[in-house]
């Protein structure tokens, strides 16, 4: 039986493709179609059952070929150096996929950095990563694909952005000049911001915790913090750091952002008739 398998081994892996290609595509389908139903994220589980069929896959080709490779890497052997010049790109690919694999900085879903791109990891395979480029200033899903090869992985430092889907610690910046006072409309200012932060401050609270157990590093949160200081030209910068849900995160700047116009333009106010 083994010998006539071998005997056709063009008719062999051509079923043996079609088997596995067929089994993977079914068991996708099956993975995604009950995530679908159950509202579950099983990317991870719909990336590892690619890359497990595609590894026996190559495994079963190469056991059916081994001896024309043997024969044909016998007779290229001169050109073996080149070969491994032309395909290194490749090979530390693969060599990357293996320590991602292995060391596991991240997982499917997560959001990460690298090379100055973030984005959320949608796939991981052989030769690439697959990512949803995320807006970092902004917390938004920009509609772009990053495809980044498995070797940068192994040479540029990975950083893991996990704990901003759901909750971040945003600063901004809101600059005036000099006009009026800013310690004047600092307290009130704070007590608007503590009120934009209410609904979700014992969940923020719960959350800032579990960030500083795992991570064993005090973070901002989940009590606003805004500090009064000036810039270069001598305008007064009122610098905010609010922890808050990440998809309010733009949202909340913005409403602190107005009452702060609001109560600058009051006391700016005020004081135009002495200045008059």
């Amino acid at each position: 039986m083994i010998e006539l398998i071998y005997q056709h081994r063009l008719i062999s892996t051509l079923a043996v493709a079609i088997v596995l290609i067929s089994l993977k595509y079914l068991l996708v389908s099956l993975v995604r179609s009950r995530a679908k139903k159950k509202r579950q994220d099983k990317r991870y589980l719909v990336s590892n059952i690619k890359n497990l069929l595609n590894f026996i896959l190559i495994v079963l080709l190469l056991s059916l070929w081994i001896n024309e490779i043997q024969n044909f890497a016998l007779s290229i052997a001169a050109f073996a150096v080149a070969i491994v010049i032309a395909t290194r790109e490749f090979i530390q690919c693969i060599i990357g996929f293996f320590y991602v694999m292995s060391t596991r900085p991240f997982r499917i879903g997560d959001w990460i950095q690298v090379d100055g791109f973030a984005g959320e990891v949608s796939a991981i395979d052989w030769v690439k990563t697959t990512m949803l480029e995320v807006d970092i200033d902004r917390y938004q899903y920009s509609g772009k694909t990053l495809f980044v090869p498995n070797n940068r992985l192994i040479s540029s430092p990975i950083k893991n952005l996990n704990f901003l889907k759901r909750y971040v610690t945003h600063h901004f910046t809101i600059t005036r000049d000099e006009d009026i006072n800013p310690y004047l409309i600092i307290e009130n200012l704070r007590e608007k911001a503590q009120q934009q932060c209410a609904d979700f401050y014992e969940v923020a609270t719960r959350y800032n915790q579990i960030i500083e157990r795992r991570l064993d590093v005090k973070i901002p949160g989940p009590e606003p913090v805004i500090e009064v200081s000036t810039n270069n030209v001598g305008h007064t910068e009122i610098r905010c750091t609010i922890f808050c849900p990440t998809e309010r995160a733009i949202e909340i700047e913005q409403k602190i952002m107005q009452e702060f116009m609001e109560l600058w333009f009051i006391e700016f106010n005020k004081i135009q008739p002495s200045s008059n």
